[in-house]
């Protein structure tokens, strides 16, 4: 019974650690720009101006 206890304890503590490095993403801005990395695949890459 105290293996369980002790599992529970380290799993929400292990949860409570995600979800505060989640809301820290969030505050500091990490997920903002959502439209570029979706659209930047659609844009040609300048030609690189190496001759061989």
């Amino acid at each position: 019974m105290s293996v369980i206890i002790v599992l529970l304890i380290a799993s929400i503590s292990v949860a409570a650690l995600f979800l505060i490095a989640f809301f820290w993403g969030v505050k500091s801005g990490q997920f903002e720009d959502d439209y570029s990395p979706a659209s930047r695949i659609l844009f040609d890459d300048k030609p690189s101006s190496v001759s061989k």
